[in-house]
């Protein structure tokens, strides 16, 4: 098969031996894989992939078609359309999954939709709803609202009937992102003025953080999933106690198999369904061909964008 493949800091598209499923995995035919921002730091060699996935081919999310499966594995048939949050190896043409990692795709999603959904959605679902207990009429903060997981979960605290207020740096981003259901969409300077927020999502970084502890309400919480602008930061623990708050922080992809099967069945049982309706959608900024793939790195990393950057096969 050909991947994506990672060398001494470079990219490119090189062959690769195909997989074979094992006890209960599913191989899988790609047709789309989003881009994260833990790509870009793979292929910087600052996060390398987990052990049993590949340490040469990035791509934490994929959707495609069900084409063969290993022993015990009967959830999917062969051509099913199925896609899933993994721990590497997403970008290329075959990959093996065990099977319960892996999630139908929605009727209504075409591939590339498909393909920028598990990492984002899953990842501001279980920040949001299973680390945080976000519950109808709260209030919800989104740092970084403009991005990925931001999108995703704007939308999904709108759905389940909490207020948000996100910030976003670039004042040409704000309508489009309040158009995902923001009730507010404001400067990150000085956002501890809108508050008390019950839920804070941080995807920034350690600035927000003395901001934070002012602007959570009694008994709030805090869950810190990207520190892209830093990651340490001084915590006024008095005004942690004070409030009753909790700081959490969050990762998904060095969680074992239990763990990751456990947040796939929450998105199926929560998340699809408002796919199926039409309440929500993944917003896809451009897509690329896998041979294209410097230029989908290269706009990733220049930010200034509004949706997914998907490769597609």
């Amino acid at each position: 098969m050909r991947a994506v493949t990672i060398t001494d800091g470079a990219l490119s598209i090189q062959e690769h031996a195909d997989p074979s499923p094992g006890v209960g995995e599913i191989l899988v035919r790609v047709r789309a894989a989003g881009l994260n921002g833990a790509d870009l730091l793979q292929v910087k060699g600052a996060y390398p992939a987990p052990p049993g996935s590949p340490p040469d081919i990035p791509g934490l999310e994929f959707a495609g078609e069900v084409v063969s499966r290993g022993p015990d594995a009967d959830r999917f048939e062969e051509g099913d359309r199925v896609m899933a949050i993994v721990g590497g190896g997403g970008q290329g043409e075959l990959i093996a999954v065990h099977e319960r990692q892996a999630m139908p795709v929605p009727q209504k999603l075409d591939w590339s939709q498909a393909g920028g959904l598990p990492e984002v959605f899953t990842t501001a679902h279980d920040a949001v709803f299973t680390q945080c207990n976000l519950r109808p009429g709260e209030r919800l903060l989104v740092h970084g609202g403009a991005g990925g997981v931001g999108t995703a979960a704007i939308q999904l605290g709108a759905a389940a009937g909490a207020h948000v207020t996100a910030t976003v740096r670039n004042p040409d981003m704000r309508d489009a992102v309040a158009a995902f259901g923001a009730h507010d969409v404001l400067d990150p300077e000085g956002f501890e003025r809108s508050g008390p927020f019950d839920v804070i999502l941080e995807l920034v970084g350690a600035p927000n953080m003395p901001a934070n502890l002012k602007s959570i309400n009694t008994d709030g919480r805090i869950v810190v999933i990207g520190v892209g602008a830093g990651f340490k930061s001084d915590v006024n623990l008095l005004a942690l106690m004070n409030k009753r708050a909790a700081l959490r922080g969050s990762t998904l992809r060095a969680r074992p198999l239990e763990e990751k099967s456990l947040t796939a069945r929450a998105v199926e049982r929560s998340v699809l369904p408002l796919f199926e309706n039409g309440s929500i959608s993944v917003p896809v900024a451009k897509t690329y061909a896998l041979d294209d793939v410097q230029s989908a790195y290269d706009h990733f990393a220049a930010g200034g964008k509004l949706g997914k950057i998907v490769l597609t096969l």
